[in-house]
């Protein structure tokens, strides 16, 4: 760093320039990282209290500290603009490999086009053999044109392979199956890859294409244990393996799959997985099922589940959502963490919160589905069978739950109990349902059932507190952990004010819950959305016994694009009001059973085996509950209802929006002399439009002591990864960090008295715990009608999450 000198003291003097010793420079450092941008009071404390500088004006510490900003912004920025073009780099090589097939296959695809005109006058063509799979396909086999059984001899088990191959990279790289692109996805950097799925052929297929900077063999090794990337997979039992003498080996393989709903039952397969390498030097893993007659497990036919799931297992779609992009971010996931190994969340590595996650899914299929090999079996019911209740006492399910409180009480639990149940829901696309159950865990959930679910677990001193939060009436969310694509995230739920009297002194006054979120995207197809939780101990250990409970939802049209993902959540579905009422809101509910999802629930509880018949009792009617709660709760998030009930309509229809965009705009050109927006000579109606179309994200908030929002645009609900009706959940405070929140409250003095005042950069938190940079912030008053303050509003400029 150099600067002029002037009287002895350094300065701009006929543009010559000294340079600030090491020391100084040091010094400075040092105090730049305990405080980026100190205030004029700071910088002269600083001066004082640090001799060295002493002959600097103050003038120069803060020029100083402006160009270290700049420094460090634009060091950010190139390493942001570093990471993208790498991204884009190896995109485009993907993209041009993806064109050079496509052009030979479009090649060879004429060429077979003049051979079949010249020959189908005098032949007939063979018709196509459907029984063979290879690992593109489902598993779902085909029940005509089987082969008779075959040789299951060393000799016939390569044959079988040797097909298998062919057909694998006949499908995956060959013309066998015409592919599109995956609905739903959105190219670019941040894309997980190139996903296809089948179009206009037999049977369904996937396929995903990505980088992953993993070795070939780390990567099979990774694909081939399928449990720990593919969720609905129990287990993989390798009965036999035979090595090839071109040095790969085959495998005979029995894999069970989880049932994903009540409605549907397990599934198994016996598998021959062959592994060999290519001429091209290409490692290669290809599977198929085998049939019942080689002496495999019966497997169900299709047509055993309910005519509704046959969506579930003839979509392309679902396929690729569960099994070939799953083992991609199974992939980039492990890649991630191997480049970037450092301790995260909460002291623990990627890989054992991964682990944690898994653990929490593993366990909710295993109480869904209960197995009797694990110990569970069905007790009768109350004379309705809308819930079934399965009950557990073998050691190994209780294995850790013996624990005792810190107030001394014994747990003598001895059994788990599992009460779950499913149901059809219409015309609410999952990622919103999900959304808000998770955003209001008040509106479905009993918070003296969720202390009775961790009186199992050992309770001791909170040792989450004082981190950074969300908080949701009650509930305090804290981030723990996401995929790279922010597919899924692990988070601790801490629930607050929990009733506690004499009665229930066994009983925690506050509850920690172990959350795994995921299918949250409104704009990816086939998604399954989950919001699974688990009462943990606050010690919060890695082997902490975990009873998981939750939801999960499975959409039924996944071929089919809904017209406004958003369309129930923000304001946009109401933009365009007319004198009959909603427009859009009417256009969308006539096409409400195009939108259909099957709900499953599943909640654990440990219990006494003396007390069966109550907890029994108790679980039946709480899941009951639940069920009338997501259904009045998916009732009202139904467009039809929006529009026809008054009390549910969206903001924006209403007279009350419209009235508060014009004071937004009005008091914004009252205080800083511009317009707000480029054209203000509109009607009510167009200027709520553009309000909420404005590129910066608009946030308003009350005049309380506790400020929080009451309305924000699509940008400030982007910005805030939340929606219009989990917005008043969010207070201003929460969204700051430290460095933030200290500016707001020696500003919002400034906005109070003066009626407006500018922020600098800095960083806030979406509702999700991502941080957001933004350049600048412009907050103001907003004036009614008779000139009194109804809120105020912030204007986040130029925002992006870091």
């Amino acid at each position: 760093m150099s600067m002029s000198c002037k009287d002895g003291k350094p300065g701009l003097d006929n543009g010559k320039y000294v340079r600030y010793t090491p020391e100084q420079v040091e010094a400075l450092e040092r105090l730049y990282h305990d405080c980026p941008k100190p205030s004029s009071i700071r910088r002269q404390q600083l001066i004082r209290e640090c001799p060295i500088l002493s002959n600097i004006e103050p003038k120069q510490i803060k020029v100083w500290f402006q160009n270290r900003r700049c420094r460090e912004k634009q060091r950010k920025e190139a390493l942001r603009l570093q990471a993208v073009n790498r991204k884009l780099t190896a995109m485009n090589k993907l993209l041009m490999e993806e064109n050079d097939r496509l052009q030979k296959q479009v090649s060879h695809l004429v060429y077979e086009n003049g051979y079949f005109r010249q020959h189908t006058q005098n032949t007939t063509l063979p018709t196509k053999d459907t029984s063979c799979e290879s690992a593109v396909t489902s598993g779902q086999r085909s029940l005509t044109n089987q082969h008779p059984p075959r040789d299951a001899s060393p000799a016939g088990l390569l044959s079988i392979a040797e097909e298998t191959l062919a057909e694998f990279l006949s499908k995956a790289t060959g013309t066998a199956v015409e592919w599109v692109q995956m609905p739903g996805m959105k190219p670019g950097p941040d894309s997980i890859g190139i996903v296809a799925i089948s179009h206009g052929c037999t049977g369904v297929a996937a396929r995903a294409c990505g980088l992953v900077g993993l070795e070939p063999t780390r990567v099979a090794e990774i694909l081939k244990d399928r449990p720990s990337w593919f969720r609905d997979c129990r287990a993989v039992d390798v009965l036999n393996v035979l090595p090839t003498a071109n040095g790969g080996t085959i495998e005979l393989l029995y894999m069970q799959l989880y049932a994903p709903t009540t409605l549907a039952p397990a599934r198994d397969f016996w598998l021959l997985r062959y592994t060999s390498v290519l001429e091209d030097g290409s490692l290669v893993i290809c599977e198929r099922s085998l049939k019942n007659t080689q002496n495999g497990p019966t497997m169900p036919p299709p047509w055993s589940v309910p005519e509704v799931l046959r969506p579930l297992y003839e979509s392309s779609t679902v396929l690729a959502q569960k099994t070939t992009m799953a083992a991609l971010r199974q992939l980039r996931q492990i890649s991630h963490e191997v480049s970037q190994s450092n301790v995260t969340g909460w002291g623990r590595r990627p890989a054992a919160l991964r682990a944690l996650g898994q653990r929490l899914s593993r366990g909710f299929n295993e109480a869904l589905n209960g197995f009797t090999d694990e110990g569970w079996s069905m007790i009768g019911n109350d004379g309705v069978d809308d819930v079934t209740i399965l009950v557990n006492s073998s050691p190994d399910k209780l294995m850790g739950l013996n624990l005792s409180f810190a107030n001394g009480f014994p747990s003598v639990s001895n059994a788990v109990l599992c009460a779950k149940a499913s149901m059809l829901l219409q015309n609410v696309p999952p990622a919103i349902l999900l959304r808000f159950l998770r955003e209001h865990r008040s509106e479905w959930a009993d918070n003296n059932m969720d202390a009775y679910s961790a009186a199992a677990i050992k309770v001791g001193p909170c040792s989450l507190s004082g981190s950074r939060v969300g908080n949701y009436g009650g509930q305090v969310i804290l981030p723990l952990a996401h995929t790279i694509e922010h597919e899924e995230f692990l988070e601790v739920i801490k629930l607050e004010g929990i009733a506690h009297s004499p009665e229930e002194a066994m009983m925690p006054r506050e509850v920690f819950l172990l959350q795994l979120c995921s299918g949250m995207d409104e704009n990816a197809v086939g998604t399954c959305a989950e919001l699974i939780f688990a009462p943990i101990d606050a010690s919060f250990a890695d082997d902490a016994p975990l009873l998981p409970s939750g939801f999960r939802i499975i959409p039924l049209d996944s071929g089919k694009e809904a017209s406004n993902p958003n369309r129930t959540l923000d304001l946009a579905s109401a933009l365009d009001v007319g004198p009959t009422g909603n427009r859009a809101s009417n256009e969308t509910s006539g096409n409400s059973g195009s939108v259909r999802s099957v709900m499953t629930i599943a909640f654990e509880f440990a219990f006494e085996s003396h007390m069966q018949e109550h907890v029994a009792s108790m679980a039946r009617q709480y899941v009951r509950s639940i069920i009338s709660s997501v259904q009045r709760v998916a009732l009202a998030l139904s467009p039809s209802h929006l529009s026809s009930q008054a009390g549910l309509r969206t903001p924006l229809g209403t007279p009350e929006a419209q009235t508060l965009a014009r004071w937004i705009c009005n008091s914004y050109r009252c205080y800083l002399g511009v317009e707000l927006l480029k054209s203000n000579n509109e009607g009510n109606e167009s200027l709520l439009k553009s309000l909420w179309h404005h590129s910066d994200a608009l946030l308003c908030c009350t005049l309380k002591a506790l400020p929080v929002f009451t309305f924000a645009n699509q940008a400030g609900l982007d910005m805030l990864e939340t929606t219009l009706v989990a917005l008043q959940d969010i207070t201003l405070e929460k969204i700051f960090d430290d460095h933030g929140r200290k500016i707001l409250c020696s500003e919002f003095p400034q906005i109070i008295q003066q009626g407006f005042a500018c922020l600098q950069g800095g960083i806030c938190l979406s509702s999700m715990g991502r941080p957001i940079s933004y350049e600048r912030v412009v907050a103001w008053k907003v004036l009614n009608e008779e000139e009194n303050a109804h809120c105020i509003c912030f204007m986040f400029m130029n925002w992006s999450f870091v």
